[in-house]
């Protein structure tokens, strides 16, 4: 996949290395396969703000705002990433993700990714039927050339944005640095190994524009490939409240570096009770 302004989402995917989570210490508990959500609520709606290094310059890049809309036994979550148009000499995104999920597990039912990443288009949407292991891919070019494929999948299965609001409400109150918890996801038609290392807290972290912060700190393994190194080590800080916010997401490329800051938020569940005033 070309350079994506949804990093926020897409590089939360997994290592291609599916070996690689035997070398840390994992997190098994079954909670990891279904939690209750205590982090966000109906309306909750966040936008980040995307900057791209390339020789030393720190270029304005573009916005991905996420948003969650509360449905009858579903949430729907949607995020939509665009470049600045004074990027857009550079490289142009258009980018739409959307995933349904069951309201009691928050596993995706129904997930979609129509991307436009330069001369790089996709349209996906997969059906999920978790209880069965199979997963229902309408993939193509475009919506009108989608052709339609059947997989097979693991139990507790993810999609790139239904992961993110899961990971917000794992307990990691008993967690030790360097503990990671595995998780799987189905992204390009493969099932994929994640692990995502809890890194500890750490305090007073400021986020231009917003404030300081208290924070927790982990870092997920990314696709090694055209994007990222096999060494590549993405971090993200999170308020260290009940709200698990997102605030900061750096990471190195293969060539440049990206980060993403937090820079508008409104609807959250809890008060934000990790800023230090």
């Amino acid at each position: 996949m070309a350079f994506p302004v949804l990093f926020l989402i897409a590089t939360l995917s997994p290592h291609q290395n599916k070996q690689a989570q035997t070398q840390s210490h994992l997190i098994h508990q079954a909670a990891t396969c279904a939690v209750e959500n205590q982090a966000f609520k109906d309306g909750e709606t966040i936008t980040y703000k995307l900057y791209y290094n390339w020789n030393f310059v720190w270029l304005s890049a573009g916005e991905v705002q996420f948003k969650v809309k509360e449905l009858d036994d579903q949430f729907h979550f949607s995020a939509v990433g665009t470049t600045y148009k004074s990027y857009e000499w550079f490289f142009k995104v258009r980018d739409y993700y959307e995933s349904y999920v069951d309201k009691k597990t928050l596993l995706p039912e129904v997930s979609v990714r129509d991307v436009e990443e330069g001369k790089y288009r996709l349209y996906d949407r997969v059906t999920f039927d978790q209880d069965k292991g199979k997963a229902f891919s309408l993939r193509g070019k475009s919506k009108e050339t989608a052709e339609m494929a059947k997989y097979d999948i693991d139990p507790c299965m993810h999609d790139v944005l239904s992961m993110v609001y899961f990971l917000r409400n794992v307990d990691i109150t008993n967690y030790k640095k360097g503990d990671a918890l595995p998780l799987k996801v189905f992204m390009d038609k493969e099932s994929w190994p994640l692990k995502m290392t809890y890194a500890g807290k750490e305090e007073d972290v400021k986020v231009k524009g917003l404030g300081r912060f208290n924070t927790i700190r982990v870092s997920p393994e990314v696709i090694a490939g055209d994007i990222f190194d096999d060494d590549t080590e993405m971090n993200i800080w999170v308020t260290d409240d009940k709200n698990r916010l997102p605030l900061l997401i750096e990471s190195p490329l293969s060539v440049g570096s990206v980060k993403a800051v937090l820079k508008d938020y409104k609807n959250l569940r809890h008060d934000l009770r990790a800023e230090v005033k």
